[in-house]
């Protein structure tokens, strides 16, 4: 049980008096890069989905059309 408390009782400090937290402004500009990464990467995926055709039922793709327009 001793063991427990000192581990508990180390990882407090370290996050009181060790961690360097983050200022109100670094943490909205940190968020804003990361919603504009996420929206690129969500656009590209949507992109890359729209041009594959993952549902060959339904929408074979942009590659699918030029493939029936060919043969």
């Amino acid at each position: 049980m001793r063991k427990i408390r000192t581990y508990i009782e180390e990882v407090v400090s370290e996050l009181f008096e060790k961690v360097s937290w983050p200022t109100w402004s670094e943490l909205q500009n940190s968020s804003f890069v990361v919603l504009i990464a996420s929206t690129i990467v969500s656009l590209l995926v949507w992109l890359m989905d729209f041009t594959f055709g993952i549902n060959p039922g339904v929408w074979k793709g942009v590659l699918g059309f030029i493939y029936n327009l060919i043969s």
